[in-house]
């Protein structure tokens, strides 16, 4: 069977995903200030980086419009699917689901099937992976939904950040929490909650300290890792990410570990030095 993959532009996709011709991204738009930038093949991240850096106003994004995703739904495929952010940040899943139902008043028949990530970045990138292993092994559009819900269900997120500046620009965090923050070198360590909304796991004074203190939650939470694919994201910090890498397989012994560069709504999110990590 024939199958298609929209994944929205906060997931990476590696380069055999891009090349398998299975997959299709969803493109959301950033805005800094009065700079529009499309999150496609044509970010820029370094000069994404600077504008943010340069603006004291937070950096914002739209998600695809349902009509976008209508017609990336639009084709032969035996069986569609769409992976977006996490339901919780963005309204992504939402304008998935009109999409789809757009479609399938012109094709009743069309096997169409969004999933809710509840994650976002590489979390994305996994359960692209996870559909077309299930593809693969020649299960039903039924058992496919059921076997990557459960998958999402088990997945967790975290992530280390480097510049807390997204965080105070949004709103999450105030000025004074941030200066003392910034001042005492303090990196939150945060993850995903079951739900897919943003929680502080633990915080750290340094980033090698924060780092650490991240990989120990994955060791403590992933529990068959000869059978799990780890997946980590970068936003301008390959060494840093390798290091994670190199750590991860060194405690754990996983079924594989995968490092993306972080997209432009990863990269948002994520901000200049940011480490996600996806299990």
């Amino acid at each position: 069977m024939s199958f298609r993959v929209v994944i929205d532009s906060c997931g990476e996709l590696t380069d055999e995903m891009k090349a398998s011709g299975c997959f299709k991204a969803a493109s959301l738009m950033l805005q800094v200030d009065d700079h529009n930038i499309i999150d496609d093949e044509s970010f820029d991240q370094a000069d994404f980086l600077r504008r943010v850096a340069a603006s004291p106003n937070c950096p914002k994004s739209s998600c695809p419009s349902p009509e976008a995703y209508r017609s990336a739904f639009d084709c032969d495929a035996d069986h569609i699917f769409a992976v977006t952010l996490s339901a919780k940040l963005s309204g992504s899943y939402n304008s998935a689901v009109l999409g789809m139902n757009l479609l399938k008043e012109e094709k009743p028949d069309a096997k169409i099937y969004v999933f809710d990530s509840r994650s976002a970045s590489v979390g994305e990138t996994l359960i692209g992976l996870k559909i077309q292993e299930c593809e693969e092994q020649g299960l039903s559009f039924e058992e496919i939904i059921e076997k990557v819900e459960a998958y999402i269900d088990s997945q967790m997120t975290w992530f280390v950040l480097e510049n807390l500046e997204t965080l105070r620009k949004n709103g999450r965090l105030s000025k004074v929490k941030a200066f003392v923050a910034t001042a005492l070198r303090i990196k939150p360590v945060m993850v995903s909650t079951p739900e897919g909304e943003i929680a502080q796991l633990d915080q750290a004074r340094g980033m090698n300290k924060a780092l650490v203190r991240m990989v120990d939650s994955i060791v403590e939470k992933v529990s068959n890792p000869e059978q799990t694919l780890i997946a980590i994201s970068h936003c301008n910090c390959p060494e840093r990410a390798q290091m994670v890498k190199e750590t991860l397989i060194n405690r754990l012994h996983p079924k594989g570990v995968l490092v993306l560069d972080t997209a432009g709504v990863s990269s948002m999110y994520a901000n200049d030095g940011g480490i996600i990590v996806v299990a």
